[in-house]
């Protein structure tokens, strides 16, 4: 039973990656049913099997992704748990790890389908976006205990996570034009830094 039920899992997972994949690529109207099928290595019943239609298809896939990408996020927030001595050099690298993760493929690729498809689907917006508040929480709860530790200024971290994630984030939108131009990791480290910076001057004790 139990290799009966992971060899469903297996297929459901290599389903959702390979719709993820097509939807990325031919977008939502060209990409058909058989060629999910076939980017998953399945049967095209295989996929009405785990999925009742296409429409259903797209939304797991994108919500399949979108969580990958919070636990992503979240993980990368961890070595604030427990900063060492550096903190300008462990906020760098939370912010090289997070501008990474930002301007991956699948990253891409999910916010170019919720541009596209937003109409089709009112509610993409919420899949794609509700893992936000919960990396915010995650961000400030970081930022709080620093501060009680007397290594931030001890003021409000919701606005402090807000405005560290908005120097990573607006500054990587200008540069790489909306997603559509590929920066070099030079570039993302020299933004990292810059942010961690300016955050630190607003932010920091020393």
């Amino acid at each position: 039973m139990a290799t009966i039920s992971r060899g469903r899992i297996d297929k459901r997972r290599a389903i959702l990656e390979g719709a993820f994949a097509v939807f990325a690529r031919l977008g939502y109207a060209r990409a058909g049913v058989q060629d999910i099928a076939d980017e998953a290595g399945v049967a095209k019943p295989t996929v009405y099997n785990h999925m009742t239609d296409k429409a259903t298809l797209f939304r797991n896939a994108v919500e399949a992704v979108a969580q990958a990408l919070l636990d992503e996020r979240l993980a990368a927030l961890e070595p604030l748990a427990d900063p060492g001595d550096d903190l300008r050099s462990t906020l760098e690298g939370v912010a090289d790890e997070l501008l990474r993760l930002h301007t991956d493929d699948r990253s891409c690729a999910l916010r170019r389908l919720l541009y596209s498809e937003i109409l089709r689907f009112p509610d993409l917006l919420d899949i794609v976006k509700g893992g936000g508040p919960r990396l915010h929480q995650a961000l400030a709860d970081r930022l709080a205990r620093l501060a009680l530790q007397g290594r931030l200024r001890a003021a409000d971290p919701d606005e402090a996570a807000e405005q560290f994630m908005a120097l990573l984030v607006g500054p990587l939108e200008v540069r790489s034009e909306m997603g559509t131009r590929a920066l070099p990791e030079a570039e993302l480290r020299s933004l990292a830094r810059a942010a961690v910076r300016t955050f630190l001057a607003a932010w920091g004790t020393d």
